[in-house]
């Protein structure tokens, strides 16, 4: 039986392995996805070779560092520097990142989006920012620190650290930090955090299967909102895809959706 799992920190409320496993089961392949809490982001590539696993997610903490370690990186991960996707080839690790077209495949629905503000600045923000970017999408990145924001700013984001914030109007609001995951936090204060909101008309968080407290104060503001299942789904489709080599068809992305949804 093939090995696959995701790692992250904290990483018990990962859906991906019901996801995954339920693609595995419809598609007859012998192989089960499971989740693996990595402290340290070091450690990841040593215990991906040594428990021979054949593929694997990687989510938040570790997404940069996954970058760092792998042995060959591809696609649009080499100019995000991150990845979210690790495959095993003779010994090596390939990695990837999915996260980036997962993402737009996800804001589809609302239409037309010509600027967006992104906040935070770890491994998802970089995906979404080189994907918005490449759309062609005016991205600003707001972070709480300045220490963070020079790859954005090199990729001709607008970047503002908390301090210095001026605040302007959007299309799409993007929570890329993991405030709401574990606790009842805000990504920003709530005063900037409203400011926002009010000049905006979409909002969007990465966290999935929960309303957030930032998602919360977006249904108060009466934007429209969504939160991070589709993205977490279509960037799961296209890892699959990198995994089996078996292209998704309808079906099978109704299967994983369905996985997904299982309590």
């Amino acid at each position: 039986m093939k090995k696959y799992t995701i790692y992250g920190n904290p990483v018990i409320h990962s859906k991906s392995p019901q996801m995954h496993n339920a693609g595995f089961r419809h598609i007859h392949i012998n192989a089960n996805y499971d989740k693996t809490l990595i402290e340290d982001g070091n450690t990841l590539k040593d215990h991906f070779l040594k428990e021979e696993i054949s593929g694997a997610n990687i989510t938040v903490p570790h997404k940069e560092i996954a970058f760092k370690s792998a042995d060959k990186v591809k696609g649009i991960a080499k100019k995000i520097g991150a990845v979210n996707t690790y495959i095993e080839k003779k010994g090596k690790v390939i990695a990837y990142n999915t996260d980036a077209p997962g993402f737009m495949k996800a804001i589809e629905e609302f239409g037309e989006i010509k600027n967006a503000i992104i906040l935070g600045a770890g491994g998802t923000a970089k995906a979404i920012a080189v994907a918005m970017t490449e759309a062609s999408i005016d991205v600003t990145v707001l972070n709480r620190s300045e220490n963070r924001l020079d790859f954005f700013k090199d990729l001709g984001c607008t970047v503002y650290s908390w301090d210095d914030f001026i605040c302007e109007d959007y299309d799409l609001v993007v929570n890329s930090t993991s405030a709401g995951l574990k606790d009842e936090q805000y990504p920003t204060s709530v005063e900037m955090l409203e400011d926002i909101l009010n000049v905006t008309n979409n909002a969007m968080d990465c966290i999935y299967g929960k309303i957030t407290p930032f998602l919360q104060k977006a249904k108060e503001n009466n934007l429209t909102y969504k939160d991070g299942e589709d993205m977490l789904l279509y960037q799961g489709v296209l890892a699959f895809e990198l995994f089996t080599g078996v292209e998704a068809d309808k079906d099978l992305v109704e299967v994983m959706r369905k996985g997904l949804k299982e309590s």
